[in-house]
């Protein structure tokens, strides 16, 4: 069988024989257990600003004692004393071994035929993880510091972490080797504690609106409510064709059918499509209807949301933010514009699509942008419009702005407008809402006409079987819970990671996501 590279490494011929070693002590490299009593961070607000005493005072005991756990990462000899510092989650603090009064668990000086200390020096490497037993000193510098009394060793590394001066700088190490680049970054570390807060914070606003949270199928065996080319799998025990799911409407739909008014759900989904610096094939996505709402109640919560999330975490709906080159105050304060497609094309583009024929549109994608011609071929009227709009309006939409009333080509699942002329002109009730040219959030007024419904999806189903790949199929089972009464009801989504690249001041998705996809490591064996 091939090794992995690393065994090769010296260092992991070093650690391993140090390993070795240690055992042969009757030390226990791996202890199944530690209780630590204080993080680096909490001795420090505790007791930074306390007179604990001294060196001497340390020594006798005199002074507070703790316990803490952590990883090695730097460490110095001085003659009777070592001085290093240990790492946890929180932070850092110093400790100080002694010669004299420094105990190592495990170890035996007369079997050992060492000190303690020179035990620690010669068998324990940085990155190795430590429990460390003493009481509190503050250095003639004035250095808050443990005086170990008691190191326990609690977990012998073979490999090394990365170099102290040069840190981890290549970026696909990060995101390939997440757990070194949380390590080495205490910027990476808060930025992923700070999705979580923010995911607490999305579930307290939905939760403070009578929200219920529910969980749906990931594997189905009809996928949609999205545009997506689904990712295909296999069900040994049914000997049936599974799909990973592209969407989470279809299954919380048939909850607002069976009575449940205000639902969401957050949860992977999986797109088998391409990779940028906004997209990664799964993702985190929220989709959430409430009964009785339409797109108009949809873009006040959802703008009430993004204010109330900036204000939570950083106290300003202002955030600044690097786009390109330029720094950008983002004001999420509500409300936020609002303008249909239409008049967004008339605004940011000079283009008025009433004045245009088919033909006329084609020939404007056509000259002026790099648009693939066979995605023209065959379009209507309405994807004519939606593409004159994703290429010379998206980049204008650097504030907040609701974009309303689409053409019913973009989406199957949207009711058809309430005006009498828009909805002659095939404009449904549906808007995305755009933050720095980037799409955050879809929303509709829900499709709950059955027979309309049947009438789009089966368009679909005829594109899916003409090769369409993003098309969906038909799905009997979603038009016959629609039979049985969905009410008036408003639906929404939104990329959970693109709204954190927000909050973060990121610029992608994979600074966000604690493992994005990434191609086979060619050096793993």
């Amino acid at each position: 069988m091939n090794l992995p590279h690393y065994h090769s490494q010296e260092d992991f011929q070093v650690r391993t024989k140090k390993l070795e070693e240690i055992r042969s002590l009757g030390i226990d490299p791996y202890p199944p257990k530690y209780s630590p009593t204080h993080s680096a961070k909490k001795i420090i607000e505790t007791f930074g600003h306390q007179t604990v005493g001294h060196s001497d005072d340390a020594a006798s005991g005199s002074t507070p004692s703790v316990k803490v756990g952590g990883r090695l990462v730097l460490f110095r000899e001085m003659g009777k004393n070592a001085f290093g510092h240990i790492q946890d989650e929180s932070g850092r603090i110093q400790i100080m071994c002694n010669r004299d009064l420094t105990t190592v668990e495990g170890f035996d000086s007369e079997k050992g035929g060492m000190t303690p200390l020179k035990f620690i020096e010669k068998k324990i490497d940085l990155g190795d993880i430590v429990g460390i037993e003493g009481n509190l000193f503050h250095t003639q510098k004035g250095e808050l510091t443990i005086f170990v009394k008691r190191l326990t060793l609690l977990c012998k590394t073979l490999l090394p972490l990365p170099e102290k001066h040069s840190g981890l700088c290549d970026k696909e190490i990060c995101y390939r080797k997440r757990w070194l680049d949380l390590l080495s970054h205490k910027d990476v570390q808060e930025r992923f504690v700070l999705r979580s807060k923010i995911l607490k914070e999305i579930r307290h606003y939905f939760e403070n609106d009578g929200f219920i949270e529910v969980e749906t199928p990931i594997l189905q065996s009809i996928y949609g409510g999205a545009q997506a080319k689904p990712f295909v799998t296999h069900l040994n025990a049914l000997h049936q064709e599974m799909f990973l799911r592209i969407a989470l409407e279809i299954p919380l739909k048939k909850l607002s059918v069976g009575g449940l008014e205000k639902v969401y759900e957050i949860g992977k989904v999986f797109r088998n499509e391409g990779l940028d610096r906004t997209h990664n094939p799964e993702f985190t996505m929220l989709e959430g209807y409430v009964a009785y709402w339409d797109y108009n109640d949809v873009m006040r919560f959802i703008e009430n949301l993004f204010e109330h999330l900036a204000i939570t975490l950083f106290g300003s709906t202002k955030l600044s933010i690097e786009k390109e080159g330029t720094t950008h105050i983002i004001d999420l304060k509500t409300p936020w514009t609002r303008m249909t497609m239409k008049e967004s094309l008339k605004t940011y583009a000079k283009i008025d699509v009433d004045t245009l024929n088919e033909e006329e549109m084609k020939k404007i994608l056509l000259e002026q942008t790099p648009i693939d011609p066979k995605s023209l071929k065959n379009a209507p009227r309405g994807m004519l419009i939606a593409h004159l709009f994703a290429e010379f309006v998206e980049s204008h939409l650097i504030q907040p702005h609701h974009i309303i009333d689409h053409p019913i080509e973009t989406t199957p699942l949207c009711k058809l407008h309430r005006d009498p002329e828009s909805r002659k002109e095939g404009i449904v009730e549906r808007f995305e809402s755009f933050i720095l040219g980037f799409e955050f959030v879809n929303a509709y007024s829900e499709l709950n006409d059955p027979e309309l419904q049947r009438k789009l999806l089966e368009q679909q189903s005829e594109k899916k079987l003409a090769g369409d790949e993003e098309a969906s199929p038909l799905d009997e089972e979603f038009i016959e819970a629609i039979c049985q009464g969905l009410p008036p009801t408003g639906g929404f989504g939104f990329g959970i990671d693109r709204l954190i690249m927000l909050l973060t001041k990121v610029h992608s998705i994979r600074d966000v996501l604690y493992f994005p996809l990434m191609k086979p490591d060619e050096n793993i064996s």
